[in-house]
């Protein structure tokens, strides 16, 4: 069986989160070598160290803070060292900070939109001269059905997860004709970590409003990201794929 990745090279940000890890482990399966790129380094190594021996060999971690641009360089200058070249970013790492707008700090506001948007744009900034330069490459954004329809106590994510779907249109003008596609993929209620803390009350309300009854899984998202990533989707640029099983919230 042929693998949708073979030969292909990633960088993953969020690359040791759940939805992050669940995308690095099918693109290695699919015969990709990726970088899982996170801010949380002993997490990340021990992801790198669980992985089937055939796997490791790879998957490289590279730590990460895309808040900071000097760290987005350092990290795109490494993961160009060790893939050679670099065929796929996925744009996924990401956080919280919910209050209602009248109780939200500034610091609130702005922690999210360093890391949700200015990261997203640190990254494609140093990564994407590169795909240009080749001709080809596919850029995955992780946007929100949060930025597509807001939601309460979320201000500054969803004016983080709006831009991002914004930037991608942007780029995809821009950087289409040099070969590089540019899309968005916007989760749902996905049960991650973040989501599994959450009283199990909660987490059956959201689990109804959803037209199949269930939370999306990592995995789900992870499957829009190969789709993304894949020469399957050549002629998609500029794109928001919505993976949220029919919510509409």
């Amino acid at each position: 069986m042929s693998m949708r990745l073979d030969g292909k090279t990633a960088i993953i940000t969020g690359g040791a989160g759940g939805i992050g890890w669940a995308a690095a482990t099918l693109f290695l399966e699919q015969g990709a070598r990726v970088v899982v790129a996170d801010y949380n380094e002993a997490a990340g190594m021990q992801r790198i160290a669980s992985l089937d021996p055939k796997l490791q060999g790879q998957a490289r971690f590279i730590a990460v803070d895309v808040s900071s641009e000097e760290q987005v360089e350092a990290m795109a200058h490494a993961a160009l060292a060790w893939l050679g070249a670099i065929d796929i970013l996925v744009n996924n790492a990401g956080i919280t900070r919910d209050a209602m707008l009248s109780r939200m700090t500034t610091e609130q506001w702005k922690q999210v939109l360093d890391v949700n948007l200015s990261g997203v744009y640190y990254c494609t900034k140093h990564v994407s001269p590169h795909m240009a330069a080749r001709g080809k490459g596919k850029i995955i954004n992780t946007s929100s059905i949060v930025g597509v329809q807001g939601n309460l106590g979320q201000t500054n994510y969803a004016a983080a997860k709006a831009g991002v779907i914004g930037m991608t249109r942007t780029w995809a003008k821009e950087l289409g004709y040099k070969g590089v596609c540019v899309n968005a993929v916007a989760p749902g209620f996905i049960a991650t970590d973040m989501v599994a803390s959450m009283p199990e009350q909660a987490i059956a309300a959201m689990s109804e409003r959803v037209p199949l009854r269930r939370l999306g899984q990592p995995e789900d998202v992870a499957q829009a990201y190969l789709y993304l990533a894949s020469d399957a989707a050549d002629y998609v640029n500029g794109t928001v794929l919505e993976v949220n099983g029919g919510l509409s919230i």
